[in-house]
């Protein structure tokens, strides 16, 4: 790799951070930095939390990955706002990997995790996560919404229940059975949060509601004695002896070549998810401010931050949408208030971590919740499924319904697999084989295109056949082609496929152009392609056509087929 290569690859993984130091870094935006790192970690303390409990840990992992994970994808990463620690998508993962694979299991399917989206970032994939279509997009998050919104159900009731199981039909079955031990004092409790985060969205949409919300609950459950379960008395009292203020909490995950097996599926999960949520998250704060993020350096940064994260005993990070967007909103000049934000929650909990024990588990329920609510974007399913073609109708109810019921990385695998065959139907139908004798008759009332009439030219011999692709000449063309070819009375003596507007040709396309010119050849029709780019004929060779073979079935132009055939006869 030359000098100058090797600094333009490098450069495609140069942070956010060192552009903003490079501009120019001052007091003025250093303190609006301050006040948008206050107010994201106003944000993110109680959603760090309530996403841990909610993912079958302990509520200090989340605020360790808030803090640790969050950190590092500020300083390292390709996006200027971007925000980082654990979210609600992440639930329903973490919750059954936990469940299958303990919480060592889960540790290491994190840490393995961070090295998958290591090697995607340096091998510049990350341009190509934009190609997950967009109904396997908010099929997965309404999926995932959904199954957040039914496991919130026992805290937000006060339900008497064991354990609840990761599969959603025995979850959902279990919650049901348990509605008789609901608590009219946790109802009341749940309904009231619910109220006043309302009241406050519609009437102080720049206070932190959720930060108030939890401090009233907390005071409404400590002082009229509701009986409801907190924090404290589920989990004890959280530590402010963080990890990351105490390195002998360094710990690596067990690794053994059968657990590595065991966790790897998981690990590809958390991968997958990590990078699509973090590259839609940047490319909202790029839609709010203007900027462009670097992808892959945000991939790297994302691996890092989730080798780390499992470290100090935390939980898979990405960017999370919502703060992130709180971060642009508080007036953010670029990745100092993400890291600042980190810093925030290091403080509060060093200084207050024992107030969190007096946090209703019901109320972070709320707010979980109203976050799954608003991640599944019901309004957004709702207009798509009414306006969509049922093509794309059934690719998002079934990835939806397959991450719901049975896992997320089946509902993305079978809805982008749905997705690729839809898109290959679709461009096979727009591909058209444009003829000088009207062979093909019946009608295609299925297929929406721009009427082509058949071309004529003068004085042409019956015994020659000339067809105009025009579409990319892909396997699906490839059917057209021999479907039209199999609608000739008589084989012809010249045969001209004319290229001109081919702009592609697959492995398929050109084995089935082998087998054209082969049985061409057979009924002794001579073939000759016409108008063929330089890419075209490279693939020919490249898939099998000799090229002096090739040299003899190709022209300039199709007068210039015509007249070497008549020159010849």
């Amino acid at each position: 790799m030359k000098q100058m290569s090797l600094r333009h690859y490098l450069g495609l993984f140069r942070p956010k951070l060192l552009t903003v130091l490079h501009e120019g870094y001052g007091i003025d935006r250093l303190f609006k930095d301050i006040i948008a790192g206050l107010t994201v970690a106003v944000v993110a303390l109680p959603l760090a939390m309530g996403i841990a409990i909610a993912s079958g840990a302990a509520p200090e992992q989340g605020l360790f990955t808030a803090i640790i994970a969050g950190f590092i994808i500020s300083t390292l990463g390709g996006s200027r706002y971007q925000i980082g620690g654990p979210t609600a998508a992440f639930i329903v993962v973490v919750y059954r990997t936990i469940e299958h694979h303990g919480y060592d299991g889960m540790l290491l399917a994190t840490f393995l995790a961070g090295i998958m989206l290591l090697i995607v970032g340096f091998l510049r994939l990350g341009n190509y996560i934009k190609y997950i279509p967009y109904p396997v997009t908010i099929g997965f998050t309404a999926g995932i919404g959904i199954t957040i919104m039914v496991s919130q159900l026992s805290d937000l009731f006060g339900l008497t229940v064991s354990k609840l199981p990761g599969e959603f039909i025995p979850k959902l079955w279990m919650l049901i059975n348990a509605m008789p031990t609901a608590q009219l004092n946790v109802i009341l409790l749940s309904l009231g949060s619910v109220i006043a985060l309302l009241l406050m969205q519609k009437f102080k949409p720049h206070w932190p509601r959720m930060l108030i919300v939890v401090v009233l609950a907390s005071l409404a459950a400590s002082y009229l004695s509701l009986n409801a379960t907190t924090i404290g008395s589920k989990f004890g009292e959280i530590s402010s002896d963080l990890p990351v203020m105490n390195f002998s909490w360094l710990q690596f995950p067990e690794f053994t070549f059968e657990k590595f097996k065991a966790v790897l599926p998981d690990a590809a999960t958390i991968a997958l998810l990590a990078g699509i949520e973090s590259l839609l998250s940047a490319v909202v704060a790029d839609g709010m401010t203007g900027r462009r993020h670097r992808s892959n350096a945000e991939l790297v940064a994302q691996g890092f931050a989730n080798i780390a994260s499992p470290l100090f005993g935390g939980l898979p990070a990405t960017g999370a949408i919502a703060r992130t967007a709180t971060n642009v909103r508080a007036g953010s000049t670029g990745p100092v208030s993400g890291m600042l934000h980190a810093v925030f929650l290091l403080i509060f909990v060093v200084i207050a971590a024992p107030l969190a024990s007096y946090v209703p588990l019901a109320v972070l329920a709320v707010i979980l919740t109203i976050v799954a609510w608003n991640m599944s974007e019901v309004h957004v399913v709702g207009e798509f499924i009414s306006h969509a073609t049922w093509g794309d109708r059934t690719v998002l109810l079934t990835t939806m319904t397959l991450t719901v019921l049975y896992d997320l990385t089946l509902g993305i695998e079978v809805g982008v697999v749905m997705s690729a065959f839809k898109f290959m139907h679709n461009m096979a139908d727009v591909v058209e084989v444009e003829t000088n004798v009207k062979i093909v008759e019946e009608e295609r009332p299925d297929v929406v295109r721009a009427p082509r009439p058949y071309f004529d030219i003068p004085n042409l011999d019956q015994s020659i056949v000339i067809y105009r692709i025009h579409g990319p000449f892909f396997f699906g063309a490839a059917s057209e082609l021999t479907a039209t070819m199999g609608r000739e009375s008589k084989p012809p003596r010249l045969l001209v496929l004319d290229f001109a507007d081919v702009p592609l040709l697959d492995s398929t396309g050109a084995s089935a152009l082998k087998g054209v010119i082969g049985s061409a050849k057979r009924k002794g029709t001579k073939v000759v392609i016409t108008h063929a780019s330089k890419r075209i004929l490279r693939s020919l060779i490249r898939y099998g056509v000799k090229r002096p073979e090739l040299e003899f079935f190709t022209a300039s132009s199709i007068e210039r087929a015509i007249e070497q055939h008549r020159e010849a006869a």
